[in-house]
């Protein structure tokens, strides 16, 4: 009888201890009697009172215009510092992970060439790079350099002395890569980084070698090239395997490979519909943001990285349908909220209202 009270005890202790992981939704007559609001309630009068995209552009285009117009000096600043950098420094390109406003990216550039004028020789190692300014210093899994803007100069030398040793790991990484491939049928081992976070190389080159070890120890899961033209995305986040709307398999890095092979075979087509029905979205995209551009006479269109080929799609098409005369040499970004950028860029949402 001790014993059975004893194992009721740690019973009850266990289930206390258990996390609460289930969102409350509290009866709305509890909102009523204690004054709280209800953030449902708040979310639905927020998306009626969603402005009309007429209206907004009336209200707000005077301010965008002039904060265009004024940042237009930066504007051409900043190109010429970048292509000339891009030659002095024979770089592929130059690219902002953030979305940092002109000024600050202007700043970022004349420290990059201070910081060239000072270390000519070693940035002889970043010869044919892309090179990225994010909040980190190091190589992504992409093989792109990146330099945090936070990270003092001598944080950026001690990473180009390190490049050697940096494009080795990434050979290393596009050999482990086919290594993989091969034992998948030739599916594409892809890092897409519109769809994952920023991953450092060599977090990447670990997660290939864990995942690879765990692959190898079966014979090949399928036949070669039974999976080519098909792309795979490995996620150290995610607990099972997803196809996702763009094609792309996720997998967990632990992922079983039972469970893998049994997930690949069973979606493979509905992935292979999936990224034929991605190109050609993508090929409508840039056909409407063409035509848009020459339609409304804007200076740029373009989309936020959240924001879908779909929602652009959408987007566009309705646009084209309206008739809006201030929209003639803006900037217009496509994003998922109404807002006007301190240069100027104009924001709607996707999904705006008519």
């Amino acid at each position: 009888r001790e014993r059975g009270l004893q194992q009721r005890r740690q019973q009850q202790q266990q289930t206390s201890a258990a996390p609460f992981c289930r969102p409350l939704h509290w009866n709305k007559t509890f909102y009523a009697f204690t004054g709280h609001k209800d953030p449902e309630e708040e979310l639905e009068v927020a998306r009626q009172i969603e402005p009309i995209l007429g209206l907004w552009l009336d209200k707000n285009i005077a301010t965008a215009t002039k904060k265009l117009n004024d940042s237009v000096p930066l504007r051409d600043e900043l190109d010429c510092l970048k292509s000339t950098l891009c030659q002095q420094l024979e770089l592929l390109d130059v690219r902002w992970h953030r979305s940092w406003g002109v000024s600050h990216r202007c700043s970022q550039l004349h420290s990059l060439s201070r910081f060239a004028q000072q270390n000519s020789h070693a940035l002889q190692n970043m010869k044919g790079c892309t090179l990225i300014f994010t909040d980190h210093t190091g190589m992504n899994a992409a093989g792109q350099v990146m330099l945090g803007t936070v990270d003092v100069h001598y944080q950026w030398t001690k990473l180009l002395e390190r490049l050697p040793s940096y494009y080795n790991l990434h050979s290393q990484v596009s050999l482990l890569e086919e290594r993989i491939s091969y034992l998948l049928g030739d599916v594409q081992l892809i890092y897409d980084e519109d769809l994952q976070s920023i991953l450092m190389l060599e977090d990447y080159y670990t997660m290939l070698k864990g995942f690879h070890q765990r692959v190898s120890v079966h014979r090949p899961l399928f036949h070669p090239r039974s999976l080519k033209g098909l792309q795979m995305i490995l996620d150290n986040d995610c607990s099972a395997p997803k196809l996702l709307e763009s094609g792309q398999f996720s997998i967990p890095t632990k992922c079983d490979p039972i469970v893998l092979q049994w997930f690949i075979v069973t979606h493979a087509e509905k992935a292979r519909k999936n990224l034929k029905r991605k190109e050609e979205l993508k090929v409508e995209e840039e056909k409407l943001i063409r035509d848009c551009t020459v339609k409304f006479g804007l200076y740029k269109l373009y989309k936020e990285s959240g924001v879908s080929s779909e929602q652009m799609v959408k987007c566009c098409q309705r646009l084209f349908e309206e008739h809006v005369t201030e929209l003639q040499g803006t900037h217009l970004c496509v994003s998922h909220f109404y807002s006007v950028l301190q240069d100027g860029d104009l924001c709607i949402p996707w999904d705006w209202k008519k």
